[in-house]
């Protein structure tokens, strides 16, 4: 799988919405802005749609080395607990290929790449940046740096473990 992942993200490229720019920023230890995204599998959601859920936005870029490399990492560990309530989504950050590249990319990897994002999470010092959301829908890591497999799951299994809040139980049962 990684060759096909880093041949597609070689050849993919998304957009960033320009309203990401508005309101507050994302902050560690604060809420969570809003949000929406549209997948590339045409589901629209929302930062209320995932509470309840352990949410991280990747920003990433075709041309980034780094990125490339922690997508397969990724992938397999939202494939081992996206049932436990984990979610990614993959944001690029420039639109230099056509859409249909990106679309095989996304069939590959577990998580949705995202063709349309709009909030305040902005790309920090580089790419990839990646927020970590909480279960409660508070920001708990906000950082310029591609993930090694131990450092991502030393974050987000402590996570996983949390309780879901009531609130967000009661919504999931609905």
């Amino acid at each position: 799988m990684n060759i096909v992942v880093r041949g597609l993200v070689a050849a993919a490229a998304l957009s960033i919405s320009a309203a990401a720019i508005a309101g507050k920023p994302a902050k560690v230890g604060e809420a969570a802005p809003p949000f929406t995204l549209l997948t590339y599998d045409k589901h629209k959601l929302s930062l209320d749609d995932l509470r309840g859920k352990v949410v991280v936005i990747n920003h990433w870029a075709t041309w980034c080395g780094p990125c490339k490399a922690e997508m397969p990492m990724m992938s397999g560990f939202h494939h081992r607990f996206k049932d436990k309530g984990f979610e990614i989504f993959g944001v690029t950050t420039e639109d230099s290929v056509p859409a249909g590249q990106l679309k095989r990319l996304s069939e590959v990897l577990s998580y949705p790449l995202v063709r349309h994002f709009s909030g305040n999470y902005p790309i920090l010092t580089g790419v990839p940046t990646s927020y970590v959301i909480d279960r409660k829908g508070v920001v708990r890591y906000a950082k310029a740096t591609a993930f090694s497999e131990r450092d991502f799951v030393e974050l987000i299994i402590p996570l996983l473990n949390e309780p879901v809040p009531a609130a967000a139980a009661q919504t999931a049962a609905k």
